[in-house]
């Protein structure tokens, strides 16, 4: 057996491999973004594409690990990618579909944050801090986002610098394999808010502006809760809770007004502290606020999120009948 490249707790990177070493070939396509560097080590991020490819396809979009403190966000990216590459083997209705559609998963964008436990990736900068765009009303001292010093959490890196590029290969990606689509959803897997699971949408920067699609963000939500009426979640904007500088979905929604299509950007924020409730313990560990350690938990929540990853596959592939 050969043995990975990549440190031992490091395994979702791993995982991440041995998906792509399978024989999905002609149907998984795969694209490494970039290398970030860590010591001496080249960790590649990857994108990873199922279905039509052509441009004037609806698209969807998961990404996870943009902090990668909160690990079971890419957890449950890569637990919804397995579940639909075994449906390859078996399920007629799913080849099918991907005919009509086309499914990206950037399952993480940040591998040194996970190697190190931290939200920030190796240069102390929050990737969700990092885009050029300014909250337009106060937020909350630094967890809005802050240029004091990358020692503190929420660093938005210094002005006027480049974006990091591991935010940077994520905004190119969504501008050039996603906004061209005549309809597009994002969903971003989070963890670490509230008792509730909760889907936000722009804007980050204010409470008082509106989305120019906010019509179309609320019959989404609509359409969800009338189709699964007992599901948990709470869909409203991420502003109802705190306002940020710098948001990358806030950023991205705003390049994609100069298309004329229609791109809702969306962010799941997984319950965790309900599992630091039950299990106090786990504060102990770095992860412990973001993560819900116990194996059943974690096994809990993977297949708890499918309905909901499984409903947008299908409301953009059925985007014209809203």
């Amino acid at each position: 057996m050969t043995r990975s490249p990549f440190p031992d707790n490091l395994t979702e990177l791993q995982q991440i491999e041995a998906i792509i070493q399978r024989d999905h070939k002609q149907l998984l396509s795969c694209q490494t973004l970039c290398h970030v560097s860590h010591l001496n080590e080249a960790l590649p991020i990857y994108a990873l594409s199922l279905g039509n490819q052509a441009k004037d396809i609806p698209s969807i979009t998961f990404i996870g690990g943009i902090h990668s403190l909160e690990r079971i966000g890419t957890q449950v990216v890569l637990a919804f990618l397995e579940t639909l590459l075994e449906r390859l083997h078996w399920d007629q209705c799913f080849t099918d579909i991907l005919q009509r559609v086309r499914i990206n998963f950037l399952p993480l964008i940040n591998p040194v944050g996970m190697i190190n436990h931290t939200r920030s990736n190796g240069q102390g900068i929050d990737l969700m801090r990092n885009a050029p765009v300014d909250s337009i009303e106060k937020t909350i001292w630094l967890a809005g986002g802050h240029r004091i010093s990358p020692t503190l959490p929420w660093y938005r890196g210094k002005e006027n610098e480049p974006m990091q590029r591991e935010a940077q290969v994520l905004v190119n990606f969504i501008q050039e394999q996603v906004l061209p689509s005549p309809f597009s959803v994002t969903l971003d897997c989070h963890s670490g808010f509230g008792y509730h699971n909760q889907i936000w949408f722009p804007y980050a920067k204010s409470r008082i502006e509106p989305i120019k699609h906010l019509g179309e963000v609320y019959f989404l939500r609509k359409l969800f809760m009338q189709t699964y009426p007992y599901q948990n979640y709470r869909f409203e904007p991420q502003s109802q809770h705190y306002l940020t500088h710098g948001d990358l979905w806030d950023h991205l929604y705003q390049q994609s007004l100069a298309h004329n299509n229609i791109f809702l950007p969306l962010t799941l924020e997984m319950v965790s502290w309900r599992w630091v409730r039950k299990n106090p313990l786990q504060l102990r560990k770095s992860m412990g606020l973001f993560h819900p350690v116990k194996q059943h938990r974690v096994n809990r929540v993977l297949r708890g999120h499918l309905v909901l990853m499984e409903y947008l596959l299908h409301a953009t592939l059925s985007y014209q009948n809203g």
